[in-house]
């Protein structure tokens, strides 16, 4: 039988509330560190690739899927200058993180409405034996 890990938490969590924790930290991360880096229809798909792969390293991620529409951002130059910067209304990023037999799916996406990125849960999934994280 295998051995239940230490949590990293100080108060207990069940894992549920603790990847909710780390799905936000995932998509706070992404939208912090890659807005201003410079982009165009070419390259766009290779740096979401790298995005998700950068992601995908991190602790309880299973799926990453991120997508960057440079056509949302206005030209900044002419030619080999004709690149623009990844902004807010340009990102849409996708997390799945597992623990167990706990899931939960989060967001991140440009709400023209609210004109904002605005990360929101879609989907958080229990087992009804979920046990608390302890503080170890």
């Amino acid at each position: 039988m295998a051995r239940p890990r230490r949590s990293a938490q100080r108060v207990a969590l069940t894992s549920r509330e603790a990847l909710l924790f780390e799905a936000g930290i995932k998509l706070g991360g992404i939208f912090h560190q890659y807005l201003g880096i410079p982009v165009s229809r070419r390259t766009a798909a290779a740096l979401a690739r790298s995005i998700e792969a950068a992601v995908a390293l991190q602790p309880f991620v299973t799926r990453v899927r991120v997508r960057i529409a440079p056509a949302r951002g206005g030209a900044v130059g002419r030619g080999r200058f004709g690149y623009r910067y990844v902004t807010a209304e340009m990102l849409d990023a996708q997390v799945t993180l597992a623990d167990g037999t706990t899931r939960v799916v989060a967001r991140l996406s440009y709400r023209p409405d609210l004109r904002y990125p605005l990360m929101r849960v879609e989907a958080a999934k229990s087992s009804p034996r979920t046990q608390r994280r302890g503080t170890g």
